[in-house]
This record gives C-alpha cells, sequence and structure tokens, in this order.
C-alpha cells in the first residue's frame, strides 16, 4: 500500500477501531494463481491495535475488508473491494462488511456499490 493510500485507511480506521492489519494476505500465490493481498482488514470487537503480521485467524469474527485507492472511485476500486470480500469470505469470519476509501465519489459508481453492498467512504486529499 502506497504512503497515499495507508493514511486514508488509518484515517477511517481511527474511527471504526479494532485490530488493523495492512496488506493482509488473502490468498497464497502458488504456480497457478497469484497472491492477493487487500489493503486493510480490521477484525472488530478487538482491542484497538494495528498488527504487525499480514495474516490472521478470521474465523468466527466480524470483519471489515478495506481497499483504497488516491483518486475517484472507479471499476478497478469497485472491483476490488467486491471480490475481497468474497476472498475473506473464505476465511471463514462471522461477517464481512466491505469498503472502499477513495478521495471523490462517483454517482454511477456509488449506485452499483450500494446494489453489491460496498460502501464507498470519500476522505478528500489534505
Amino acid at each position: 500500500m502506497s504512503k497515499h493510500e495507508t493514511w486514508r485507511t488509518r484515517k477511517y480506521w481511527e474511527n471504526v477501531g479494532g485490530v488493523l492489519i495492512e496488506e493482509f494476505v488473502a490468498i497464497n500465490g502458488t504456480q497457478n494463481q497469484g497472491r492477493r493481498l487487500i489493503d486493510g482488514v480490521f477484525v472488530l470487537n478487538e482491542k484497538k491495535s494495528i498488527y504487525s503480521g499480514n495474516k490472521y485467524n478470521l474465523e468466527g469474527k466480524d470483519v471489515i475488508v478495506i481497499q483504497t485507492k488516491t483518486s475517484r472511485i472507479g471499476m478497478n476500486l469497485l472491483g476490488q473491494a467486491y471480490f475481497s470480500r468474497l476472498l475473506i469470505q473464505m476465511h471463514n469470519p462471522k461477517s464481512v462488511k466491505s469498503v472502499a476509501i477513495c478521495s471523490r465519489n462517483d454517482v454511477i459508481m456509488e449506485r452499483l456499490a450500494k446494489k453489491h453492498n460496498v460502501e464507498i467512504v470519500v476522505i478528500p486529499d489534505i
């Protein structure tokens, strides 16, 4: 995650709390599949902290998956947020909420996001 994305993820996490896992490894890479990282995973109902690793047992936990970009919400970010939820479901959490963090919204992408249970959070440039 770039320095332009990290502060946005952390700013949102400051308001939500829980354990923040940055660059969470959702899927390990092999010869037949790529490694899949998620910008941030918040494990709710846990003491507020930033976890030092990038793997965590999510089974039975309430989690929020975060994908962050510095630009306006678009198809790339929205797709990442949507599929991140599906990847995290493979870890058997109790619940998963998907959030796309960006610097500007887009009315068409917002409508699509709502239809697919992806929340858009706009955090403008400083």
